[in-house]
């Protein structure tokens, strides 16, 4: 069974250097201007898909609920990774575009 392109996408995208995770970086990055979209995990706790959402509406940085953290960690070749900002507007960009399909 194939995966779903957008995980190979987001695994290209983490190869080319334009992916960071942890909720601190992330929540950096939105501040900064530099997140282009902003993954969660679905089985994040409350406080921190609260934390992360709302830096996200705040700044205007797209956001999507995506898979568990085990499998979010696995795309990027690390442990389990409750969010990931994507760096690059073009990755963002088709990343909305697949996730929004499935």
């Amino acid at each position: 069974m194939s995966q779903p392109k957008w995980m190979s996408l987001l695994g290209l995208a983490t190869r080319a250097g334009k992916v960071i995770s942890g909720e601190e970086l992330v929540i950096k990055e939105v501040r900064n201007g530099k997140a282009k979209l902003v993954l969660l995990a679905e089985d994040a706790s409350d406080n921190t898909a609260k934390k992360v959402t709302d830096k996200s509406l705040h700044y205007g940085i797209p956001l999507r609920r995506v898979t568990d953290r085990y499998t979010l960690g696995h795309l990027i070749g690390k442990e389990a990774r409750v969010t990931i900002a994507v760096l690059d507007a073009g990755f963002a960009k088709k990343l909305i575009t697949l996730l929004d399909e499935s």
